[in-house]
């Protein structure tokens, strides 16, 4: 049943659909995210940020449906601070409306914020700004739903997001596929890189999803703190 619609800034649209108890948003033909599959939004918050220490300031790219900000909120400390940016309004009203219940506590957690922005100009203006930046803003690295996310993931966008880490900082993104030619294009940019698939859902109907992990250490070089891959991780 369609629940309601949100447009895009720039153009398109995404539609919340309820299946019972359970919710999904469509982009077109494309299914972004559902309630009952969420293990890789999970483990984009819980394979990045573990390792950060003292008072990490992180941002999320991409509110959806709450699941990546909930891991963030257990893995960080009470002295931490999460800022999340959602360029689609209705998004966040969704959160504080029809899917209230899927967000419990999150947004009342006194160390997050919502800024109702894209990501990327958060990104530019906060040069060493954060100790991890989580993104699931599209389908994959590639702009599906905003052509304006092209600017993230092209090289100058990978450059820019490296200049937002602090030391020891780490980059994580999502996707819905694999891409190899992304995974050489993060190199380039500096990073050392992991790339590790998640097993969704325990079975063979649907395909496994994949999460960068990219950092560079204080000196500038790249680190050895990811290795080159990763087996299918059951989050």
């Amino acid at each position: 049943m369609l629940i309601d619609t949100a447009e895009i800034p720039g153009g398109g649209e995404l539609r919340l659909i309820r299946h019972g108890s359970h919710f999904e948003i469509m982009f077109g033909s494309e299914q972004l995210m559902a309630s009952w599959s969420y293990r890789s939004e999970q483990a984009l918050a819980t394979l990045a940020l573990p390792s950060l220490n003292g008072r990490p300031t992180v941002l999320i790219g991409g509110l959806g449906m709450g699941f990546t900000l909930a891991a963030a909120r257990a893995s960080l400390p009470v002295e931490a601070s999460i800022v999340v940016a959602e360029l689609v309004p209705k998004i966040v009203t969704w959160a504080t409306g029809h899917l209230r219940h899927l967000f419990d506590h999150s947004l009342n957690d006194p160390r997050v914020s919502i800024e109702r922005r894209d990501v990327h100009d958060l990104i530019v203006e906060r040069p060493a700004g954060f100790d991890a930046i989580l993104l699931d803003v599209d389908n994959g690295p590639d702009g599906l739903i905003s052509l304006a996310n092209e600017r993230l993931y092209s090289d100058w966008g990978l450059r820019a997001m490296r200049s937002a880490l602090r030391p020891g900082g780490v980059l994580a993104i999502w996707s819905a596929y694999p891409d190899e030619y992304f995974t050489h294009r993060l190199r380039a940019a500096g990073f050392d890189v992991e790339e590790v698939r998640i097993d969704t859902d325990d079975t063979e109907d649907n395909p496994d999803h994949t999460i960068w992990l990219a950092t560079v250490d204080g000196s500038g070089e790249r680190s050895n703190g990811f290795g080159v891959s990763r087996a299918i991780v059951e989050a």
